[in-house]
């Protein structure tokens, strides 16, 4: 999986982008993530990248020539999937990170101050994504956002993929809540059945507590949930008799 973000912080993205998993997973050549600079492609000595808006108004907006540029030198006149970090956007949900996953080799596009020209929007970008209904000072962390949540699933950079087919939001629930040591930790214990090595019950247990809470703090998700076989269809039906 190859992901070049480009943005006016590159150092931002690299600071993040090389620690941890992502980090380790680049190192052993399982992804690459890019962060280029597109102050790079700047047309004047002084690397300006933006300049104030038609029609007035406060603070600046990204020049559409550098931009244009970065992504040229990107693409090689080749399309590659190209994805904007904005507030406008389409919510950023686990489906989209397999839909993104897929094409093996993406451009984000991180705005900054009151946005980016809209030409090249029109020009060059294929999506808008937005990761949550509020404004960021920039698309860096957005992102990085989508950088991780598309990485962690390419094969090899997690032990295997239950590491990340059993979390939220796979398959539309919430995940299980999630226990270790000690057993007992300030008058508060550990469910039994975690305790049972029974492995059938406690697979059981977590999928029950992942309805339940998805049905308590996610109701949106819990409505358009679709049992996946007889437990689930069982598990359901205790839970539609429990408070």
């Amino acid at each position: 999986m190859k992901i070049d973000i480009m943005t006016l912080f590159p150092e931002l993205i690299d600071s993040v982008m090389q620690q941890s998993i992502i980090g380790r997973a680049q190192t052993k050549g399982l992804i690459q993530i890019h962060a280029v600079n597109i102050r790079d492609y700047a047309l004047d000595k002084h690397h300006k990248a933006d300049d104030s808006p038609y029609g007035g108004g406060r603070g600046m907006v990204m020049l559409p020539e550098p931009l244009y540029l970065c992504h040229a030198a990107l693409t090689g006149g080749v399309h590659i999937h190209t994805v904007m970090m904005s507030a406008q956007g389409a919510p950023f949900t686990q489906a989209k990170a397999r839909e993104l996953l897929a094409q093996e080799h993406i451009i984000l596009v991180c705005g900054h101050y009151e946005g980016v020209d809209q030409r090249f929007i029109d020009a060059c970008v294929d999506e808008e994504i937005s990761i949550g209904d509020f404004v960021l000072t920039g698309g860096e962390i957005p992102a990085m956002a989508v950088a991780d949540a598309v990485c962690r699933m390419v094969p090899g950079v997690l032990p295997d993929e239950t590491a990340f087919q059993q979390e939220s939001h796979w398959d539309g629930l919430l995940e299980y809540p999630q226990y270790t040591h000690p057993a007992q930790w300030r008058g508060r214990d550990v469910p039994e059945v975690l305790l049972s090595g029974h492995h059938a019950n406690i697979t059981r247990w977590r999928r029950k507590m992942s309805l339940k809470r998805t049905r308590r703090d996610r109701p949106d998700l819990f409505a358009a949930f679709q049992p996946q076989d007889k437990q689930d269809v069982k598990i359901l039906a205790e839970l539609e008799k429990e408070p």
